[in-house]
């Protein structure tokens, strides 16, 4: 009895603690929601009253600006509200507006409380007190475009906040008070129960009933306990971090050590001849090569591409082979060379002119023509024969990428019936009604489905891919595993959210902090304490980067404080500019930052940098450490690594990440500051607030986000497939084995 007592006083301090902190909680819960209800209701009502203020601001319309004010404080809760002039005298004031309260005395308070380097200062909140009760000050500039015409002052009485705290509090309390007598009694009839379940127990042990009433369960959770550890022992490789090491492992355990067939139209390496005779090596601007060649480079392998650089033939061996990285040679590279007209067809055309625009909603028509869809069908097929000529076993792991192979898989299946084939689709997949406007939508859907199985970035992707089944093949969907049965065949459809290697590669050798960012100010020719944004992107038309140079302007008219001082500059590598929506996106591009810098430059001063060229991984990384923010602005977008590039970067764990939320990064990386690229303002504002940003705000935000990629990084994207792919290639082995016993049964029996 005295330890059930003991017990029951335990849970009631335990409660008794948790109400406190539950209180603590709740009372700082409220004075922010009441802190900022406050600030919001403030500011929308000095924004709709703001016309007429300016009309009627001058010391001879007294009269008609103290009833605009009359008008800002007839809400229940506001007090009073009165203007001021810049030299902190008053223009005119509502009756009730508190002595103490002059503009003098809260100018002092604004001049403390704002940014010495802005031109207009922001707008300042405080908390008084008056006979009456405790009230909230807001001050907030009043501006008639660049010209600053002086400050309101608002006051809002504090009493009902009080009042719905207390209230709060009050209701907390009682609400724990009947949770700790519900669990005291409960407590009660807990230990009245095992204490009658013990004497039962205790009268089967004497009447010789042990193996039932003992032993049975024992041996029962004993067994258990030897399953799970044996299973935890098996699993043992998985603890801790996914490593390149830990990927090894599981590629050992799952496959036997054999290789992946990695098919990607964009090779990890492209051999250029240079000018003056000589070969480079260059790394191409691109997420997928970013992604997956850390990959390649712990599980080696063969990666099948395209052979697209000056230098590519010059380069391989009789099989058209090489081993790559050059001076590691960790993995080969097999190229697959193509005419000119088939390039033209298959990538200018079906894929980038019809795919590409079909998947994004970027506001580009997309254009498919039959002469490119045959040549796109020439192609896979082309692809599928490589596959064959470079796998060592007939059930190998073949990873298909992107929309450029949709077809791939089928064709892959037909040579090889037993692989296990993984396609990745790299950009969004589009709801059923969008994707019905290809021509060929069965044709991609039938050729998608000869993947075990089809990664996606996000859910969202994965259920408008089912739709589109749902509505144009003949299939049976499995919603609860999440797959598609076609022809007896199943293809499991799963998120796999694609990430970077960890650590960077690039973050070893990359120069400090300091040192990089004073070779980029050196650069750009900027002063010491200039604030610089960077922008990494392929100049394409869904990477938003003409509303990312409009957020500057509007940055730049909004808070003229970072005029002369901000300076975003935007990485640019040309792409497809055959195509010549591409080619006019260039041009769009370089006259919009001419007039942004033609209107706010001055001297030798540019808001805004283009550096349209290729950038090695170095010289990225460079400008990622030397930069104070940067914006990733696209339209709409699979995942987008730069964003995750970006925090890899920032080892100093500084900088501030400004988001599209058409990313598949923001549902990750929410720790950024989300806006809606379309949205000027607020994408404006985000700048400036990254900009304003606090030391140990941008620690706590990149810190996180950091911690994030640290665990879900591209192993444990590659290995989550892996294991997924082992799983259903020693299922379908098992099915294998089964139906050919059965067939030898039957065989056996004719014979008889």
């Amino acid at each position: 009895m005295g330890a059930r007592f003991k017990s029951i006083a335990g849970l009631t301090v335990g409660l008794a603690v948790l109400a406190g902190l539950a209180f603590y909680v709740a009372h700082t819960m409220t004075d922010g929601w009441a802190e900022r209800d406050i600030r919001l209701r403030t500011q929308l009502a000095v924004n709709g009253a703001r016309r007429s203020l300016v009309s009627y601001w001058s010391i001879d319309q007294q009269l008609d600006l103290a009833q605009v004010l009359v008008e800002l404080v007839r809400d229940e809760r506001m007090m009073a509200a009165t203007s001021c002039a810049p030299e902190a005298t008053v223009l005119a004031a509502t009756p009730a507006y508190p002595p103490r309260f002059a503009c003098a005395s809260i100018a002092s308070r604004f001049a403390r409380g704002a940014d010495p380097r802005a031109a207009v200062p922001s707008v300042w909140h405080g908390v008084d007190r008056l006979p009456g009760g405790p009230v909230h000050l807001s001050a907030l500039p009043l501006t008639d475009q660049d010209r600053v015409l002086g400050f309101v002052v608002l006051v809002r009485d504090l009493g009902y906040a009080e009042r719905r705290q207390t209230q709060a509090s009050r209701l907390l309390l009682a609400l724990f008070g009947l949770v700790a007598v519900a669990a005291s009694g409960l407590t009660m009839l807990m230990a009245r129960w095992s204490w009658r379940s013990w004497n039962e127990a205790l009268r089967r042990l004497l009447r010789g009933d042990l193996a039932q009433a003992w032993f049975r369960p024992f041996v029962r959770d004993v067994r258990e306990l030897v399953d799970r550890i044996v299973a935890e022992k098996e699993a043992d490789h998985e603890a801790g971090a996914w490593t390149p090491e830990r990927l090894k492992t599981a590629l050992n355990r799952y496959l036997h050590g054999e290789k992946i067939v990695i098919v990607a139209n964009r090779e990890p390496y492209i051999h250029s001849r240079a000018k003056s005779g000589e070969i480079e090596v260059h790394h191409p601007a691109s997420g997928l090569v970013t992604a997956l060649e850390p990959v390649m480079q712990a599980c080696s392998g063969v990666w099948i591409a395209h052979g697209g650089g000056s230098a590519d033939r010059d380069t391989v061996d009789k099989h058209d082979r090489i081993l790559v990285p050059p001076g590691e040679q960790s993995y080969l590279l097999r190229r697959v060379w193509l005419t000119p007209e088939q390039e033209k067809g298959y990538y200018y055309g079906f894929a980038n002119e019809g795919l590409w625009p079909l998947s994004h909603l970027a506001h580009a028509r997309p254009i498919f023509r039959g002469e490119d869809w045959k040549h796109y069908q020439t192609v896979n097929e082309k692809f599928a024969d490589a596959v064959g000529a470079e796998v060592d076993a007939d059930d190998p792991i073949v990873l298909v990428q992107d929309y450029h192979f949709a077809l791939a898989p089928k064709f892959i299946r037909a040579r090889l019936p037993r692989a296990t084939v993984i396609m990745f689709w790299h950009i969004p997949w589009p709801n059923s009604e969008r994707f019905g406007i290809c021509p060929w939508r069965n044709e991609l859907l039938d050729g998608m489905l000869g993947s075990s199985i089809l990664g996606f970035h996000t859910q969202v992707h994965c259920n408008n891919f089912i739709d589109a089944i749902d509505r144009f093949l003949e299939a049976r969907i499995d919603r609860e595993q999440h797959a598609v049965v076609r022809n007896g065949r199943t293809t499991l459809v799963r998120p796999y959210p694609i990430s970077l290697e960890w650590p960077s590669r690039w973050l070893k050798t990359a120069p400090s902090v300091e040192e990089c960012r004073s070779s980029v100010l050196k650069e750009l020719g900027l002063a010491s304490d200039a604030l610089i944004g960077v922008g990494v992107d392929r100049l394409d038309y869904t990477k938003g980067i003409e509303e990312r140079i409009l957020a500057v302007e509007r940055l730049l008219e909004r808070y003229p404080e970072f005029r002369g001082r901000f300076t975003f500059v935007q990485l640019a590598a040309p792409s497809r500019t055959i195509i010549e929506r591409y080619r006019q996106l260039n041009e769009d591009v370089e006259k919009l930052a001419a007039r942004v810098n033609e209107r706010f430059g001055q001297g030798d001063y540019r808001p805004v940098v283009l550096l349209c060229s290729h950038h090695e991984p170095p010289t990225v990384f460079r400008f990622y450490r030397a930069s104070d923010l940067c914006y990733v602005s696209a339209l709409h977008d699979g995942m987008n690594l730069v964003a995750k590039e970006y925090a890899a970067a920032r080892d100093d764990e500084r900088g501030v990440l400004v988001l599209s939320q058409f990313t598949g990064a923001a549902r990750e990386l929410a720790e950024a500051l989300i806006v809606n690229p379309y949205d000027l303002d607020q994408a404006s504002a985000a700048l400036a607030a990254a900009l304003n940003m606090t030391r140990e705000e941008q620690r706590d935000r990149m810190r996180s986000m950091r911690g994030l990629l640290a665990d879900f990084n591209v192993y444990r994207w590659a290995g989550r497939m892996i294991e997924d792919a082992a799983r259903l290639r020693s299922r379908d082995r098992l099915t294998g084995r089964l139906l050919d016993n059965a067939m030898g049964a039957r065989d056996e029996g004719t014979t008889r």
